[in-house]
């Protein structure tokens, strides 16, 4: 059971948004992302098969091998293209001082696994963009940054990835319509300030082979700082996710034909922490080793690798970040005084936080 997460019916809302029912459904996950941070989110659009072929393909690239993969990697361009490997994305949470505060402010048994003595997470991403290039002269040129294509998947790669991307993206789009509604603004408010944001298909994998010990941390606990983060169905359970109003562990479980949608650090600024970034994380448990079980009896011949089919979607890189006067009143109203988020591009913002989780050098 998905304690304290909803699920809300994003069919329902785009048949009539603007209808007492599509305003009913905004409502609950705008109000489901300002108590725990996330919502479940129902849409007939997002096909098991899609999902399934998603998640071969990926467990075929990273079974590939580091040698293979590594000709991947684009630390020119802070990752924000191609492979990550494993070790190389250190969870912010390590050495934050505010973070560790909230960890220790987290009742014992809620708290997330240790991260002393965790340098970098054991996962690997692949990361494919799916922005478009503004009409405009833009400070960052991140959006041109070229796509890779595998060597060992060049037969129509991009259109393998795109299946599920689109998906995804058409998904997580409508998910702000919906919350930018439920939240009592123009429904366009937020698509529009990420018409040219840089979004990522980051499917993200953990060898099980190597890494699949009970209590292994896959990824530490952290929050994404991108706006909107929405997930697919693993073939295999591990994620946790820590609700604002009760501060309990949440095993997330995300039922067939539904999506799971995370907070990140841009709407936590434009609400003026009305909505507050997800805190989770993705370990090893009981299930995960149970599921491997079954999964190698199964399937004997498939790379025991843990796939996360996820998107990261963000606001524009030369859009002002800056919280909505009303939601920021609201905010202060419901949670007391916020922090000041003051102001900043959202391409400063994305560097500034690549740089603390050591993904790009600071300039």
């Amino acid at each position: 059971m998905n304690m304290n997460l909803p699920t809300v019916s994003l069919t329902a809302f785009l048949a009539d948004p603007t209808g007492e029912e599509g305003l009913r459904q905004a409502r609950l996950a705008a109000e489901s992302l300002i108590l725990t941070g996330a919502v479940i989110v129902a849409d007939e659009r997002a096909s098991k098969g899609a999902n399934d072929r998603f998640l071969d393909l990926f467990e075929d690239y990273f079974a590939l091998g580091d040698e293979e993969l590594r000709r991947d990697e684009r630390p020119e361009y802070g990752y924000q293209v191609g492979v990550t490997l494993e070790n190389t994305e250190k969870p912010k949470c390590s050495s934050d001082d505010e973070c560790q505060a909230i960890i220790a402010q987290l009742e014992a048994g809620e708290r997330p696994l240790d991260l002393l003595g965790h340098n970098a997470d054991p996962k690997c991403r692949f990361f494919h963009r799916m922005s478009k290039l503004p009409p405009y002269t833009s400070k960052f040129d991140i959006s041109e940054i070229p796509n890779v294509t595998p060597k060992a998947f060049e037969q129509d790669w991009a259109g393998r990835v795109d299946e599920w991307g689109l998906c995804m993206k058409q998904a997580v789009e409508g998910v702000a319509r919906m919350v930018a509604a439920g939240l009592g603004l123009e429904e366009d408010t937020f698509v529009q300030a990420g018409q040219y944001g840089s979004h990522l298909l980051a499917p993200t994998a953990t060898n099980l082979d190597k890494y699949g010990k009970l209590n292994s941390i896959f990824a530490g606990f952290h929050t994404d700082l991108n706006f909107l983060t929405i997930h697919g169905q693993s073939r295999y359970p591990g994620l946790h996710i820590w609700a604002r109003n009760n501060g309990k562990r949440i095993p997330v479980k995300i039922p067939p034909g539904c999506l799971l949608v995370q907070a990140g650090k841009q709407i936590e600024w434009m609400t003026g922490g009305l909505i507050k970034a997800g805190f989770h994380e993705v370990v090893c448990t009981q299930a995960t080793l149970d599921v491997m079980k079954r999964r190698k009896e199964e399937n004997p011949d498939r790379p025991q690798i843990r796939i996360s089919s996820t998107f990261f979607w963000h606001l524009s890189p030369d859009h002002l970040l800056v919280p909505v006067p009303a939601l920021q009143e609201e905010a202060e109203k419901r949670f007391g005084q916020q922090k000041e988020y003051g102001e900043m591009l959202v391409g400063d913002q994305v560097r500034k936080e690549l740089g603390l989780i050591a993904l790009m050098a600071p300039e």
